[in-house]
C-alpha cells in the first residue's frame, strides 16, 4: 500500500475540488474501473452508491460517464449503506460495486471505495491496476458498445429485507427502547426500517441530511450526542452509525460508550457458548490489550491485524474465522455478511444479549480495558518517513522497553487523513497521557524539522 498513489487502507478519498478528489479524476476513475473491474468480460456490470453528501451528485454523473466511456454498464442506487452495495453487488450479480463516500469525514471530503464481484474490498493488485489504467489515455470504447446507465428503484427495499434476514425467524426486538443516531447519513432511511420492523421501539436521532450535516455533532464519531438522548430518553441502549453505516458504537443505558472492542467481547463470549464462534476473533494493533487478556480468559484465541477493515478481513480467511473488527467499530460478523456492516454487527450484538438474557452493563462487566490515549499529530506530507526518522524511532523504542510487559506503544500513518496517530496503553492513566503527549510532541518537532 506504501507504493500507492490514489488508494489508502479504505479506497481514496481526500477533499473535494482538490486532486483527486474532482470531477475530473472521477471521470478516468470511473473508465479505469470499468476496464480494470470488467476483466474479459465485454460488457461488466458495476454498481454505484454513495451516501449523502452533496458533492455525491457531481462524483455520482462522472463515475457514470466513465464508466459507459469503458463500455460497462451502470446501476445506480441512491444513497445507500456501503455494506448495502457489497450485498446487492452479490445479490444482482454485479461484476463490481461502487461507494461514494467519506465515511466519518465532514461534507468537505468524499472519497470512492470499490467492491468486487464477491461484495468484499479490492485485492491489493487489483487497485494497483485502476491507477495504471487512469494514468493511460482516456479512450472511449465504439457507439455500440458504449453502457448504459438506469436505477435500481428497490435497493432500499431489499437491503432491509437482507438486513432481517440475518436474524432468526423468531428473533425479535419487542419491548426494547433504542436511540438510532443514522448521522445524518446512508443509513438514515434503511436503519429505522429494519429495527422497527424486528418490533423495537424506535427513537431518531441524525436522520434529516441535507447535504452537508452528514457527521456534524452526530453518528459514531460524535457520540456525546447519542449519550445525552439515551438519558433523556431514559433509553435500554442507543446505536450510532458513521456517514456510510460500515461503523457502529452503542451507549448503554448508563450512557456509557460501547466501543468495537466491546462489542466484540459480548458477541465472542455468546458466540462461543453457542458453538458459532469458528477460528481466532481478528482485531487490529488498536484493539485494547484489555480485550485480547478478557478473549484470553474466555479460552478464545486472537489475532491482530494491521489498520484497515480489509486487513482484518483477509486474517479471518487466513485462520478460518468468523468474528473481528476494529475498536472505531468496524465489525466483520462473516458468516451474515461479505464485509464491515453497522446494521447487521448492531443486530448480532442484540442477538447475543438477547441469547445471554443481559443488557450491555452486565454483558461487559468481566471487561477490564486499559486506559488507552491516541493522539493525532498532523502532517501536512511525508508521514511514514516522519515515523522513520532516528529521533522519533529512538523515542519509541524507549517507551516501548519502559512499558514492556504492562502496555503497548503504537504510532503509524493514517490511511484516510494527513495525519500521524500515536497510541499509548498502559494500566495508568496518568503514565499513559504523558507518554503520548511525549511522542507526540516528538513527532510535531520531526516534522517541522522535515
Amino acid at each position: 500500500m506504501s507504493e500507492r498513489k490514489y488508494f489508502g487502507t479504505d479506497g481514496i478519498r481526500g477533499r473535494v475540488g482538490e486532486w483527486p478528489i474532482t470531477a475530473e479524476f472521477m471521470l478516468r476513475l470511473g473508465r479505469a474501473a470499468g476496464v480494470a473491474l470488467g476483466g474479459a468480460k465485454e460488457r461488466p456490470t458495476v454498481l454505484i452508491g454513495k451516501d449523502t453528501r452533496i458533492s455525491g451528485y457531481m462524483f455520482e454523473s462522472a463515475l457514470e460517464a466513465g464508466l459507459v466511456a469503458s463500455g460497462a454498464d451502470v446501476r445506480l442506487l441512491g444513497p445507500m449503506p456501503t455494506p448495502a452495495v457489497a450485498f446487492l453487488t452479490r445479490s444482482l450479480r454485479a461484476d463490481a460495486g461502487i461507494v461514494i463516500s467519506a465515511s466519518h469525514n465532514p461534507h468537505q471530503d468524499n472519497g470512492i471505495k470499490f467492491f468486487s464481484a464477491a461484495g468484499e474490498k479490492l485485492e491489493d493488485a487489483v487497485e494497483a491496476a485502476i491507477e495504471r489504467e487512469v494514468d493511460a489515455d482516456f479512450v472511449t470504447v465504439p457507439s455500440e458498445r458504449l453502457g448504459k446507465a438506469r436505477r435500481i428503484n428497490d435497493a432500499e427495499a431489499r437491503y432491509v429485507e437482507f438486513c432481517k434476514s440475518t436474524m432468526s425467524r423468531d428473533f425479535s426486538l419487542h419491548g426494547l427502547r433504542i436511540v438510532l443516531d443514522c448521522a445524518h447519513g446512508a443509513t438514515y432511511q434503511v436503519a429505522p426500517k429494519v429495527f422497527t420492523e424486528l418490533g423495537a421501539d424506535v427513537h431518531l436521532t441524525g436522520a434529516q441530511p441535507d447535504g452537508f450535516n452528514i457527521n456534524a455533532g452526530v453518528g459514531s464519531t460524535h457520540p456525546d450526542a447519542l449519550r445525552k438522548t439515551v438519558l433523556e430518553q431514559g433509553a435500554d441502549l442507543g446505536i450510532a452509525f458513521d456517514g456510510d453505516g460500515d461503523r457502529v458504537q452503542m451507549i448503554d443505558h448508563d450512557g456509557v460508550l460501547v466501543d468495537g472492542d466491546d462489542m466484540l467481547y459480548v458477541m465472542a463470549r455468546a458466540w462461543q457458548r453457542s458453538g458459532r464462534l469458528r477460528g481466532p476473533v481478528v482485531g487490529t494493533l488498536m484493539s485494547n490489550y484489555g480485550f485480547e487478556q478478557a478473549l484470553g480468559t474466555l479460552g478464545v484465541a486472537f489475532v491482530r491485524a494491521h489498520v484497515g477493515d480489509r486487513y482484518v478481513l483477509q486474517q479471518l480467511k487466513a485462520n478460518g474465522g468468523v468474528l473481528g473488527g476494529e475498536t472505531s467499530g468496524h465489525i466483520l460478523c462473516l458468516d451474515r455478511a461479505s464485509t464491515g456492516d453497522g446494521i447487521v454487527a448492531a443486530l448480532c450484538v442484540l442477538e447475543a444479549l438477547r441469547a445471554e438474557g443481559k443488557d450491555l452493563v452486565a454483558a461487559r462487566a468481566d471487561l477490564h480495558k486499559l486506559p488507552q490515549v491516541m493522539l493525532n499529530v498532523p502532517v501536512a506530507h511525508g508521514a511514514r518517513e516522519v515515523l522513520e526518522t532516528k529521533v522519533v524511532q529512538e523515542a519509541v523504542a524507549a517507551a516501548k522497553k519502559r512499558l514492556d510487559g504492562r502496555g503497548r506503544v503504537f504510532l503509524r500513518p493514517s490511511g484516510t487523513e494527513p495525519l500521524v496517530r500515536v497510541t499509548v496503553e498502559a494500566a495508568d492513566a496518568d503514565e499513559v497521557q504523558g507518554m503520548a503527549q511525549e511522542l507526540a510532541d516528538i513527532v510535531k518537532s520531526a516534522h517541522s524539522r522535515s
